[in-house]
């Protein structure tokens, strides 16, 4: 029975999560003196800390013929293990700790809109509301609308045709084809297309655009991500339809005489999940607001 019990005393030292903070402080700090300061203790108490666990242990932790603090191979061992059971139970305290858990705000935005100024809107709102989590993802619309529908969303910002259902707010987008300033179209044949992947509504506009006017095409580049889309406008590998806001320096807008058809406006929409938290219905009144702004600038 003394035996159990001198084993189960020494195996709570070893991971009294106290000593363990002191001899990690010793570590870092370089010394018992600094580490005393870390942990608001004097040096003596410390050191009798680091005894105690090392009492547990049953071997030293520190070479003590030296100027400078060293550890010994024991030492080495345990520092390991002493910086995860420390961060394990921080983790556990954090998840156990007290107050209410931090509001969740989980937004869907379209991709080309990661890389606009909304983005440092949803910052700043963010910063403005440090008890709220928020969560962003970016994807196709189609994959935004069927994340809301499902409840994976508490918001989301998409791409649709105009009038398709009701909204928190919506607004017209205007679809211009672009390409680069050195690609002849009259000499495409057929005409190649740069597009996002299947499932855009960008890329089903302007397939059947083509189709109905009779023009040959064939996709020449795809890309999940507008960056992508954008550069091989550039680099001449083919046009692409997109929102007028995406036209870059290194982009034109084909004129009459290239034959391209016009193309009807799609619309961006705002709509928010039924039972949709007060944190997100503040989002979108910030995200509508950016929007509104933002068509008044390109009206003007």
């Amino acid at each position: 029975m003394s035996i159990i019990g001198k084993s189960n005393n020494k195996a709570s030292a070893m991971f009294d999560l106290d000593l363990l903070r002191s001899f990690v402080s010793v570590v870092d700090a370089g010394g018992f003196t600094r580490a005393g300061e870390r942990v608001n203790r004097t040096q003596s108490t410390v050191s009798q800390q680091i005894k105690r666990l090392e009492a547990a242990v049953g071997k030293p932790l520190f070479e003590r013929d030296r100027r400078a603090v060293q550890l010994t191979e024991a030492g080495e061992t345990l520092i390991g293990y002493a910086r995860r059971m420390l961060a394990l139970a921080g983790e556990a305290q954090d998840a156990l700790g007290k107050g209410p858990a931090p509001a969740s705000v989980r937004l869907g935005i379209p991709e080309d809109f990661a890389i606009n100024a909304l983005t440092g809107v949803i910052a700043r709102f963010a910063r403005a509301q440090p008890a709220v989590r928020l969560e962003v993802r970016c994807d196709l619309s189609v994959a935004l609308r069927d994340g809301l529908a499902r409840g994976l969303y508490d918001l989301v910002l998409a791409k649709r045709e105009p009038n398709a259902g009701p909204a928190f707010a919506a607004w017209p987008e205007r679809l211009v084809w672009i390409a680069s300033r050195d690609l002849d179209l009259a000499q495409a044949d057929p005409l190649p297309l740069v597009t996002f992947l299947p499932g855009c509504i960008y890329r089903d506009r302007a397939i059947r655009a083509l189709e109905a006017s009779g023009r040959r095409w064939r996709i020449a580049y795809e890309s999940p991500n507008l960056m992508g889309v954008q550069a091989a406008i550039a680099g001449g590998l083919g046009i692409a339809l997109q929102e007028a806001a995406t036209v870059r320096d290194d982009h034109r807008i084909p004129s009459l005489r290239d034959g391209l058809p016009a193309v009807p406006p799609t619309e961006l929409h705002l709509n928010l999940r039924d039972g949709a938290p007060t944190a997100a219905q503040a989002l979108a009144r910030t995200i509508a607001d950016f929007c509104d702004q933002d068509r008044l600038a390109r009206a003007a």
